[in-house]
């Protein structure tokens, strides 16, 4: 009667396993416990910023943590959460939240791991908060809040590739400079736009129930802007204009490099 050999317990397949294994339960480890304020120290000298952009404290782990930031010269705090990666599909999602004294915007990222995302985000913005950024720019200020009612964006290597949006705002007093004065107009309840073309992203701002766009914008890869006025803006504003014009003439037209080094 012969005896089955012994199996070593040890096979090449179950060393293999159980060294994967470790290393799975060491990256995770490294994730949740990790300090964030750690991590942001090794890695900050090899990131480039803006110089807009100044990153103050960074606080919590890696996995879920916080971050006080200055931009442009406005406070800003932005707390984030790691969700479970996505094997079948390649990402990471984020959930974040965006807040600064008077404004939020709260959404999930989703980063994959070759160079590609998506953004899906709401929130809500406090024009009075950025009041004298826009003044100092020459754009006209409107009283009261902006809501973002969809946000959505896809990109590739950098470069967007699909832009979906929705804003609304309920109407209300609009200053702009003229010459040495200012001029004012109420506005009824507006909403703008966001879509993704060939070139670029278009916004498209109307009032709420209208018939056709009061203005609209396309900003292209290459880092231009152009921007076209209607009359039919014209005639919300309340501003004097030939009775000859239709709405859907345009009045006021400009191009303009919006990334500094775009191409005319």
């Amino acid at each position: 009667m012969s005896e089955t050999p012994a199996k070593a317990f040890f096979r090449p397949g179950k060393v293999f396993l159980l060294t994967l294994a470790g290393v799975l339960i060491y990256l995770v480890a490294l994730v949740v416990l990790v300090p964030a304020g750690w991590l942001w120290h090794q890695a900050s000298a090899h990131i480039q910023l803006p110089p807009e952009v100044q990153v103050r404290q960074v606080s919590g782990k890696a996995w879920s943590g916080a971050a006080g930031a200055v931009v442009a010269g406005y406070p800003i705090r932005l707390e984030w959460q790691l969700g479970m990666p996505s094997l079948s599909g390649l990402s990471l999602p984020v959930g974040f939240s965006l807040v600064t004294s008077q404004s939020s915007v709260d959404g999930r990222v989703s980063l994959g791991w070759q160079g590609a995302g998506t953004l899906d985000a709401r929130g809500r913005l406090a024009v009075a908060e950025f009041e004298d950024m826009i003044r100092r720019s020459g754009g006209a200020v409107i009283e009261g809040d902006v809501t973002i009612d969809q946000l959505v964006l896809s990109w590739q290597d950098g470069r967007i590739t699909g832009a979906d949006g929705l804003g609304r705002w309920a109407g209300g007093k609009v200053t702009w400079p003229m010459g040495n004065s200012v001029g004012q107009a109420d506005f009824p309840p507006m909403r703008a736009t966001l879509d993704s073309t060939a070139d670029g992203v278009a916004l498209v701002v109307a009032q709420q129930g209208g018939g056709g766009p009061a203005a609209d914008a396309e900003i292209r890869w290459n880092g231009m802007m152009d921007l076209r006025v209607y009359k039919r803006m014209v005639d919300l504003a309340g501003q004097p204009w030939p009775d000859s014009a239709s709405p859907d003439d345009v009045v006021f037209r400009v191009r303009q490099p919006l990334i500094p080094g775009g191409a005319l």
